[in-house]
């Protein structure tokens, strides 16, 4: 029988500038595939599935932190476009990249890889 992991709570850094609201946030041990973000009104949510897991038996001697699964609902403080959001994922952090907009436009997103470990999608220049 195989141990299900329970999702963590990413913690996450935003900012805001006139155009944009980005957030970031750690998610190691999982590739660009592995990520979702969900974008609804009043809402943004990061979901990551971990794979895999260590193989074998191994003695755990410290243990402070777990690749995924990750979750995380993050409260929008404005109104964004998801369909026109930028994605990347590089060496742990996703970064979401959501232009302001009038009102929310919902979107469900995924990335491409683009590299080892490495993930985009790119919306919108810029």
């Amino acid at each position: 029988m195989q141990n299900q992991q329970q999702p963590q709570q990413v913690p996450v850094k935003a900012y805001q500038s006139p155009e944009r609201l980005t957030v970031a946030a750690p998610m190691p041990g999982l590739e660009p595939e592995d990520i979702r973000v969900e974008v609804a009104e009043g809402t943004l949510t990061l979901h990551g599935e971990l794979r895999g897991t260590l193989k074998g038996e191994k003695d755990v001697l410290l243990d402070e932190w777990n690749p995924g699964p990750y979750h995380r609902d993050v409260q929008l403080p404005v109104s964004v476009d998801g369909e026109q959001a930028n994605l990347t994922f590089s060496n742990g952090i996703l970064t979401v990249s959501l232009p302001l907009s009038q009102q929310t436009r919902p979107a469900s997103l995924t990335m491409d890889a683009v590299g080892a470990a490495k993930g985009l999608r790119q919306g919108q220049a810029g």
